[in-house]
This record gives structure tokens, sequence and C-alpha cells, in this order.
């Protein structure tokens, strides 16, 4: 979530994650159980979340838990970070990662979600984001999906997948994971919709981190607040797009074979580790202590640069 991974400031938040391997001997039956011990708690875990954006939270999260389980290893974020909130209870926070398994092409998958009151009770900002990277024996796509809900009729949307490679030095790279799959196609049909109007982040560096066939919108309902309209966009074509996009990254992405050659490996790591380095000093370190205080900040933040190893 590129919004989220890096700036707060845009409306979006980035939390990530713990970096694991196991041994093959802990494989089965802790993916198994870490995978209905996740299920269990995300019936309760998006309390602040409005309905619709509750429910598509939901939907996406599982969807992602089900289609890649057998590839994931069991979460092992601490439990002050697989739920967190300030200490004057307005905002709140949860990050659940869970790391691909040593012969998976996939580096690891975030969930997150954060809920924050804005001062004086003018209202509040819901962020959830669903985010695959892929490790550095491929150099396909990451996934980034990512609602960030400033109002009841109210919605950024960021759905893509993250170039690894220069599209313009890499035509067979543009036409492989984006025209060939047709990624385009979603950003097309919501731009089409009368309340989607595109969004453009005020970070030069997000934008230049974004694919040409980026889903960046804005969803607004109007004055008016009309939530069955609001609700039948989120449930119907908000997730109809998230949901194809998911499905070209597995299936396309993921099953892209080891294409990346031991030389060009290092260059491959420099562009991702850069990327993880920016989102945790322009987004975490800048706003998190604003959000939720120094302690539970640097709680957070510790994690989120020991998995990245940026420290």
């Amino acid at each position: 979530m590129l919004s989220s991974m890096l700036s707060f400031s845009s409306h979006s938040s980035f939390l990530s994650c713990a970096f694991l391997r196991r041994s093959p001997s802990q494989g089965s039956s802790a993916r198994q159980g870490s995978t209905l011990v996740s299920m269990k708690r995300r019936d309760k875990d998006f309390p602040f979340l409005p309905p619709a954006h509750r429910a598509l939270t939901l939907d996406l999260f599982s969807a992602i838990d089900d289609r890649l389980d057998s590839v994931l290893l069991p979460s092992t974020v601490p439990s002050d970070v697989l739920r967190f909130q300030n200490p004057q209870g307005t905002a709140h926070g949860s990050v659940e990662i869970r790391s691909g398994s040593p012969t998976s092409l996939l580096d690891l998958v975030l969930q997150s979600w954060l809920h924050c009151k804005l001062p004086g009770g003018s209202g509040e900002i819901n962020i959830t984001t669903l985010f695959g990277f892929l490790n550095s024996t491929s150099h396909a796509p990451h996934l980034l999906v990512e609602l960030i809900q400033g109002g009841p009729s109210s919605l950024v949307l960021v759905i893509d997948l993250l170039p690894r490679k220069d599209v313009v030095l890499h035509p067979d790279y543009l036409d492989e994971f984006y025209l060939e799959t047709n990624l385009d196609g979603p950003r097309q049909d919501l731009e089409r919709l009368p309340q989607v109007s595109p969004y453009r982040s005020p970070s030069l560096f997000i934008r230049s981190v974004l694919s040409p066939t980026a889903v960046a919108v804005t969803i607004n309902g109007g004055k008016e607040v009309d939530a069955l309209a609001f609700e039948e966009v989120m449930a119907r074509h908000v997730g109809e797009a998230a949901k194809k996009v998911i499905s070209i990254w597995i299936e396309k992405c993921l099953g892209a074979g080891q294409r990346v050659l031991e030389e060009e490996r290092d260059g491959l790591e420099r562009r991702d580790g850069m990327i993880k380095r920016k989102a945790v000093e322009i987004d975490l370190v800048a706003n998190l202590p604003k959000m939720f205080g120094p302690e539970v900040a640097d709680r957070v933040v510790a994690q989120v640069q020991k998995a990245f190893r940026v420290v």
C-alpha cells in the first residue's frame, strides 16, 4: 500500500512485518492452526470499521488466507503489535504478518487496520491494508490494496501491482504483467462510476513507485449520505476490482517462476530496500508517534525495521 506505506499525511499508513523462516518440520499443522486462529480472531478484529468497509476487508483478507495458506508460515507478530492503541483510547491498530515458505516466491503478506479519531470530534480515519511482498528470486510485482475512509461516504482507494523493473527499459515486463493481464481494466471500470474520481497523491515518491495501471481513486457519496449506494459501490465495484487484481497477482506473479539471475539480485534487493526504508522513514517514524505516543510507536516501528532489515 504505497499510499499507506509511504505517507500517512496523504491519508494513509503502512504497518509491516516480521520476516520469518521456519524449518519444513513446522509446516502443515502449524499453518493450519495459525489460519484457524486468524479467522476466529477476524470475526472480532475490525470493531471500528464502518460496516461496508469491514465486510470488504474481511472478505479480502480471508480470500488471501484461503488461496495462499499452503505457502504461508504462521504469524509470529508479538501480541502488543498484533493489537495496540494509544493511552487515550482514541487510536487503535493491528498488524498481522505471515511469511512465505522457504520454497515460495512469497516474502510475506501483511494485513493491517488503523483507526484514529480526529481532534475535536471532527470525524475519524479508518485504514485497512493488504500487502503482498515477493522475494528477490522473482522480479514480479508486489501487491497493494488499501482503503482509506475519512467519512461515512468518502473513501480513497489504492489497488496496484507495484513494478520492480523499469517499464521503459523493459517493455516486455510491462507487456507480461500489465498489458497481457488487462490490469488497466479495473481502473477503467471504477473511473466510469459517477461516485468515483481520480486520486493523486501529493507525494512524488509515492506516485513514482506506483504502476501505470494503478487504481488510485476517491469514492464520494456526496454531502447527502446515501448509505445504500455507497455500500453497493464498496461491495460490488470495489470488491470486484480488488479481487481481480489479487487473482492476477496470485496466478501470474506468484506463478512467475524464478526469473532473477544471481547477478541481478543485488539491484533488485536495493530497490526493494529503498522502498522499505522510505516506508519506515516517511510514514511510520514521522506519524505513528503522533497517533499512538512514543512508547507504542517505538514498539511497532522496531518490528517493522527488524522485518525490513533497515535498522
